[in-house]
């Protein structure tokens, strides 16, 4: 079944009739209430996000009693590899969280929660016959034996998601600290981290430590199998192609830019429990990695050796997999292909200005942007700007400037420059008064999507989508339902968010049932991180001064609210909301 590609539903509220205080809990400023009882006509978005949210579950439902056996196991051909290895099967169910979060039905949250808990005994138990990472388990402690941040943070998708909905769960939290201590020092048999020269060791780490040798095609690959009566994922013709394709990955010693995906880890421990020393080693190895770009003209090199020298002994920071230079040939077309992975490292940037606020992270992309793009050339013809470097310098020419991460470093930062880089991103442009059916068009798209499709030909991929990598959530609001004590807009409620600038959020809620009333919590960024200062509503100021506060909706009631915030200035928390805790 082909996932619909859910926009995030992130915007709410209306015109408020009263608002009062409401005290309790911890929390150092009392909740703010405000009830709603304007009479709204249900707009078209609403309608649409309440179908697209009604419609997913039941699909969803379908797709996993296709593909998934009463104990939760993944019905498929179970291969180690970066072809159709574990992170594929976890793919599946890539949006489940998300979709839950937002709104969608308990059973989505009941069947991934089994489905993942499944395919963890699954690849515990799968073992490879050659490969020597996987001749005890292609997982062990719960987690993937060796793989590649490219890789793990595909597979970690759905787990790095699930505390958006279940913070609490005893084994989701046990997780979150087992997997952070994998990277901490914390665990003898992974020793993937050097906490004196801040570096992950490998390019290839997990569970059972890093990679210090040369990796073969089969490390890469997996054991031998017959594709004849399957589709291979980069198009390969039989097995001997795939292990070509991965004839030159082998350079994996030392730290890499990917493994910056792994600080979600550490992310997902500090967002549960609070703990300082998960956000002390966020800071502590990303800020390494912003030292590195200093000391090579502000580009993130993509080779660290051991002993913490950019480049190693020859200097060079291109190196590696997946680095700046990673060029290699494609078996089945003879031609080199550039294959840089520079936008994962984005994800490290993004953890580390959640747990801080400090801008210097959006600074630093930024600044690289421009480097990058100051070693444009000029010929007979247009400007042409580098995308790759290697031992001859700068290569991979294209006609636009490099503009990897420039939508993140806008959303960031909010900087009217940034948006100037941006480009004709439909989203943005809706949010910039430009796209008025934007909201319509996109929820229209997602609902053709929500049907199954049949992927039987396929080793792991059912069906999934690589818009993730390993990175948490961004959203400017989030919401939930005091009612059921969840995460999600309650039913019957629709939120959208118009307009966004760097201390403003104008939003707008409804309530499309006419006989019953809903209250609905609302949230500054995902995990509370934005502080929403006050909201305006007709033309009315009320104090807020914290990071939530709840709406009460009257039946068929609704209308927009300019919400003053301070962004990235709270500590990040998965914590319910008291005003849903508490009911």
């Amino acid at each position: 079944m082909k996932q619909p590609h859910f926009i995030l539903l992130t915007g709410i509220l209306a015109l408020a009739i009263t608002a009062f205080p409401q005290t309790g809990g911890k929390a150092k400023t009392a909740v703010t209430v405000i009830a709603i009882d304007a009479p709204m006509e249900g707009p078209a978005w609403a309608r649409l996000e309440r179908q697209v949210l009604d419609t997913s579950t039941p699909a969803l439902i379908e797709f996993y009693r296709k593909y998934y056996d009463s104990r939760g196991y993944v019905q498929c051909v179970l291969r180690w590899g970066a072809d159709d290895g574990p992170d594929d099967a976890f793919e599946n169910f890539a949006g489940w969280p998300e979709l839950h979060a937002l709104g969608g039905g308990d059973e989505v949250l009941r069947l991934y929660l089994k489905g993942h808990d499944g395919m963890i005994q699954q690849y515990t138990a799968a073992k490879t016959t050659q490969v020597p990472a996987g001749l005890h388990g292609m997982y062990y402690k719960e987690f993937s034996a060796q793989a590649d941040w490219m890789h793990l943070g595909e597979g970690l998708r759905v787990f790095n998601r699930m505390g958006l909905s279940v913070p609490n769960d005893p084994k989701y939290r046990d997780r979150a600290r087992r997997f952070a201590g994998l990277y901490m020092a914390e665990d003898p048999e992974a020793p993937n981290y050097d906490p004196r020269h801040k570096l992950i060791r490998s390019l290839i780490n997990g569970s059972r430590g890093p990679m210090l040798r040369t990796a073969t095609s089969l490390d890469w690959v997996g054991d031998p199998v017959d594709i004849s009566k399957f589709t291979a994922g980069h198009a390969e013709r039989n097995y001997d192609e795939m292990l070509a394709h991965y004839a030159e990955y082998g350079d994996v010693a030392g730290d890499s830019f990917l493994n910056l995906v792994a600080t979600t880890l550490p992310l997902d421990a500090y967002l549960v429990t609070g703990e300082a020393k998960y956000k002390t080693w966020i800071v502590d190895y990303v800020d390494a990695w912003l030292e590195r770009m200093k000391q090579n003209n502000g580009i993130i090199p993509s080779f660290v050796d051991l002993d913490g020298k950019i480049g190693g002994p020859d200097g060079k920071w291109w190196g590696n997999a997946y680095g700046w230079g990673f060029s290699p040939v494609n078996p089945v077309t003879g031609r080199r292909e550039n294959r840089n992975r520079i936008p994962r490292a984005l994800v490290g940037f993004n953890n580390a200005l959640f747990v801080t606020g400090d801008q210097k992270y959006v600074d630093a992309w930024r600044n690289m942007i421009d480097s990058v793009n100051a070693n444009a050339v000029t010929g007979n013809g247009p400007k042409q700007y580098p995308t790759m470097y290697g031992p001859n310098g700068w290569y991979g020419w294209q006609a636009q400037p490099w503009n990897v991460g420039v939508v993140e470093v806008w959303y960031w930062s909010m900087k009217p420059a940034d948006l100037e880089r941006t480009g004709k991103d439909p989203w943005i442009a809706y949010l910039q008064g430009q796209n008025a059916g934007y909201p319509e068009t996109a929820l229209q798209n997602d609902l053709k999507t929500v049907s199954l499709v049949s992927s039987a030909g396929l080793f792991a991929h059912v069906e999934q989508d690589h818009r993730r990598d390993g990175g948490l959530l961004n959203a400017r609001l989030r919401y939930f339902d005091p009612a059921r004590k969840r995460a999600g807009l309650p039913e019957d409620v629709g939120a959208l968010i118009s307009e966004m600038t760097d201390t403003s959020t104008v939003v707008t809620l409804v309530n499309l049932n006419r006989m019953l009333p809903r209250t609905v919590v609302v949230q500054g960024g995902a995990y509370g991180e934005h502080r929403i200062e006050s909201a305006e509503v007709n033309g009315r100021t009320i104090n807020v001064n914290r990071s939530d506060f709840t709406v009460k909706l009257a039946p068929g009631a609704g209308g927009k609210i300019i919400l003053k915030m301070k962004r990235y200035s709270e500590k990040p928390t998965e914590t319910f909301p008291e005003d849903v805790a508490r009911n």
